[in-house]
């Protein structure tokens, strides 16, 4: 008999929404279009106001399926970013990048804590464990501001530095996760449980997790390169390889208790570097490209489906936490961090204020929320929800405008117009 299958309705809404979100803004600009903020509102409209839509996914009560879904768009954005560097050996290029993450990271983190406990009445563990979460800057909304594909350059080290950082704080800010996780069922600190966080948490995991990518990554480029010689994999032009890889290094590190995200990104780093002008490069980057961006849209659509559901959990002090991270304390962070580094103060001042928060931090709250009962879920996730919407707008609407014109590049658009 003749009717409507709620899921065919859903098939038609989801892709109705993402074509609009990256149809409509080219009414207003010539630019690649911003679609992340306005993924986020189709998808909201969609499941408010198609009829015959299932229910949307509550990541509150369905946790496992939003954890397991960002982490597959992270660990792909993560290798696609780490096959994006063109150059890494330059101690002068990396320095911005080791003082965001060493610095900048925890005073965030820390912050962040502060914030919680005194505005929000969080306890140390709940704190904690938000600032972890909202703590890294996310390699998959970024694409604005990382640098070029491979072989195209673009490695300005204002560009440098934000991709650079959002390849691997993701990783980093693992150990805090778990330190708040630990928290929570401890209920306090002891000096054993400082010690366990510090020797598996903070070493021995990130270790392994560097070793793990690097491995891999190895291997794989030798897999596609070099093995057999007159025969490489790389002649078979499949850009599928990139997403095996992107399996084997996170998931081959997962079973060795490291790091899978930072394995991710380490592996596509060192796969870039075994023939490094190969233009196979760039068409595992296109294809992991591509996935990401797939995965992305269906998250942020998801995102703005569970919205409804979200916001009556959102009060005004959680509401500022999400405010302060996005206009004060990521960018005076990060700009205290960068103090001393070559890049120059409007350079910092870019570089500071366009830490895009994004899909890692759906990713680690979905996590702790599926291995830890979390107090007031709900309102953390409408934080998390709020902080990214908020970034896709602010940082989205204005980030590939502000970068490029703080890199020169505009500049030289403009003068080639003319």
């Amino acid at each position: 008999m003749f009717g409507f299958e709620p899921y065919h309705i859903l098939l038609v809404a989801i892709g109705g929404a993402i074509v609009l979100s990256y149809w409509l803004p080219r009414f207003l600009s010539g630019r690649e279009p911003a679609a992340s903020a306005l993924l986020v509102l189709t998808g909201a409209l969609a499941f408010q106001f198609v009829p015959g839509m299932p229910e949307a996914l509550n990541p509150t009560r369905q946790p496992r399926i939003w954890e397991l879904g960002a982490e597959l768009c992270v660990i792909i954005g993560l290798f696609g970013t780490g096959l994006r560097i063109d150059r890494i050996n330059s101690r002068v290029r990396w320095m911005p990048t080791v003082r965001l993450l060493t610095i900048a990271m925890p005073l965030t983190i820390l912050a962040l804590a502060v914030l919680g406990w005194a505005a929000a009445g969080m306890t140390l563990a709940g704190g904690l464990l938000l600032g972890a979460v909202l703590a890294p800057t996310d390699p998959v909304l970024a694409g604005d501001v990382q640098v070029g594909p491979p072989h195209e350059g673009g490695e300005h080290p204002v560009r440098y530095a934000l991709t650079t950082e959002a390849g691997l704080n993701d990783g980093l800010a693992f150990p805090f996760v778990h330190l708040g996780i630990l928290l929570a069922g401890a209920g306090m600190m002891t000096w054993e449980l400082a010690l366990e966080w510090t020797f598996r948490d903070l070493i021995f995991r990130v270790i392994v997790g560097v070793l793990g990518g690097l491995a891999c990554g190895w291997v794989l480029g030798r897999v596609l390169f070099d093995w057999p010689r007159e025969n490489p994999l790389s002649r078979t032009e499949s850009g599928v390889i990139a997403f095996a890889g992107v399996l084997i290094a996170y998931g081959f590190t997962e079973l060795v208790e490291g790091y899978g995200f930072i394995a991710a990104f380490v592996a596509g780093v060192t796969l870039r570097r075994v023939e490094q002008q190969d233009e196979f490069h760039k068409r595992l980057h296109d294809f992991s490209e591509s996935l990401e961006h797939t995965l992305t849209a269906l998250l942020l659509v998801a995102l703005g489906a569970a919205l409804p559901a979200l916001w009556p959990y959102l009060d005004w002090e959680h509401a500022f936490i999400a405010l302060g991270l996005i206009f004060v304390i990521r960018p005076v962070a990060a700009y205290v961090s960068l103090h001393g580094t070559a890049l120059r103060a409007r350079q910092r001042i870019v570089t500071a204020f366009y830490g895009v928060r994004g899909i890692g931090s759906i990713y680690y709250l979905a996590y702790a929320g599926h291995h830890v009962e979390l107090v007031n879920e709900e309102t953390l996730w409408a934080t998390v929800a709020l902080t990214i919407v908020l970034s896709t707008v602010v940082h989205g609407l204005t980030a590939g405008i502000a970068v490029e014109r703080v890199t020169g590049e505009l500049d030289s658009e403009e003068a080639q117009t003319r």
